[in-house]
């Protein structure tokens, strides 16, 4: 139990998907201008992460990685199919991503229009992929490794954006130099809070 705890909130604060890796930033910077917009696209990413990472999981574990399939007989036992696993992956993010898009488009279609062409660019965003790639790589021993890890990478990404969005939404009334206006005081805002972020490596 204590490891799952470990994996929860080391993914939620030491290995941000936006403050440790830079990762789904074009989307980060774009649509963080307005606190509901920012809850709606954290959200929806989430949601995606929770489903396809321990998709991609099982998919790895027992059909692409070398040796995966002889579960179906001796004699597959030396397939390896994991020339095949970004094509795979890809595939996964990009169905449950239509999903997610039809979902809220039926029934939030304000936020549906908040969001416009981030929403479908959820299928290619790199945070999401990245998550099936570090599954991959880390090679988590159950299922249940997996959906924590998801979990807390989503909500990761949640809090950062939301975060961003609370203190940009602040920075409107602020006084700013006018040559750090817009994206200039907005790239100084999240380096630092990816530097506090950094104070969580002493946990």
């Amino acid at each position: 139990m204590g490891d799952i705890l470990s994996l929860f909130f080391e993914s939620i604060f030491i290995e941000n998907m936006i403050f440790a890796y830079f990762l789904g930033i074009c989307a980060f910077f774009a649509v963080s201008k307005n606190m509901e917009t920012s809850i709606g696209l954290g959200i929806a990413i989430c949601f995606v992460l929770v489903i396809t990472l321990p998709i991609n999981y099982l998919l790895h574990k027992y059909v692409l990685k070398s040796g995966a399939l002889i579960w179906l007989g001796e004699e597959f036992a030396a397939v390896d199919l994991s020339f095949l696993s970004l094509l795979i992956f890809i595939a996964v993010i990009a169905s449950i991503t239509q999903i997610v898009e039809m979902i809220i488009e039926k029934y939030a279609p304000a936020l549906y229009t908040s969001l416009g062409i981030f929403l479908p660019l959820l299928a290619c965003n790199c945070a999401i992929f990245a998550g099936s790639l570090f599954i991959q790589e880390r090679n988590f021993p159950n299922i249940g490794h997996a959906f924590v890890y998801a979990l807390g990478s989503g909500i990761g990404w949640l809090v950062a954006i939301v975060g961003l969005a609370a203190v940009r939404q602040k920075l409107t009334y602020s006084n700013i130099p006018a040559p750090l206006r817009g994206f200039g005081i907005t790239f100084i805002t999240v380096g630092l809070m990816a530097i506090g972020f950094m104070c969580f490596l002493g946990l």
